[in-house]
């Protein structure tokens, strides 16, 4: 899609989308936060990897195009996107003035092992990525701080997990997106006086020790704040 400045130039819409998964990293069981990433094979930037995107089509929302064009490279299909913001630096694109409305979302680690992958797709680490095209680097290092700042105050960790889970699955979720340890009593301490999560009467069986209880959280709260406009 394009518009025309006062200038008389033309400026283009595209869309791209950041989807996190955890997934084991390559050559290695240790599990990480990771994206897919989709190389381009013309200019400009041919040869680098870049967000899963493309151009706006007048005839949907944004939200539809950037679901439909990541569907067609990595055949992921998220229960929702969520707009992460609009990059719109004059010089990001030496062909000339894009705008780029980036969406992101979360994946189950199931979902994420279905994801199309080959020659120009591929998952990567997101905290360990190559020179990007354009300013992918920057998109991903604001969608991590946002998802980072989300998980101190959402129940947004729900997406890494099924259902039901243990305290200690959640506390591990937590510990690998923010890269850090955490205290196990002072994080079990913090979620159940968070009132976000709900005691089942379901426990984890087959283990030598006392089963875990399992929790779930509180549905009656969205799972991302979306504010007064509602889902995008």
């Amino acid at each position: 899609m394009t518009t025309e400045a006062q200038s008389g130039a033309a400026i283009e819409l595209a869309v791209s989308t950041v989807i996190f998964a955890l997934r084991p990293a390559e050559e290695s069981e240790r599990v990480v936060l990771s994206i897919p990433l989709v190389r381009r094979t013309r200019a400009p930037f041919a040869g680098r990897w870049t967000l899963p995107g493309g151009w706006a089509d007048p005839e949907e929302s944004l939200a539809d195009t950037a679901a439909r064009k990541l569907f067609e490279t990595t055949r992921l299909q998220p229960a929702y996107l969520e707009q992460l913001y609009a990059f719109g630096d004059v010089d990001r694109s030496p062909t000339g003035r894009i705008v780029s409305v980036v969406y992101w979302a979360l994946v189950h680690a199931d979902q994420a092992a279905r994801a199309a992958e080959g020659e120009n797709v591929r998952w990567f680490a997101a905290d360990e990525l190559p020179e990007l095209g354009f300013d992918h680097n920057r998109i991903v290092d604001y969608a991590l701080w946002r998802l980072r700042t989300k998980m101190e105050y959402s129940r947004i960790a729900q997406a890494f997990l099924g259902e039901t889970f243990t305290l200690s699955e959640l506390r591990q979720v937590y510990e690998i997106v923010l890269q850090r340890p955490l205290d196990p009593a002072n994080f079990r301490r913090q979620m159940e006086g968070s009132r976000a999560l709900v005691a089942t009467e379901e426990r984890v069986t087959g283990g030598r020790h006392r089963p875990p209880r399992l929790y779930r959280y509180d549905t009656s709260a969205p799972l991302v704040d979306h504010g007064p406009l509602g889902p995008p």
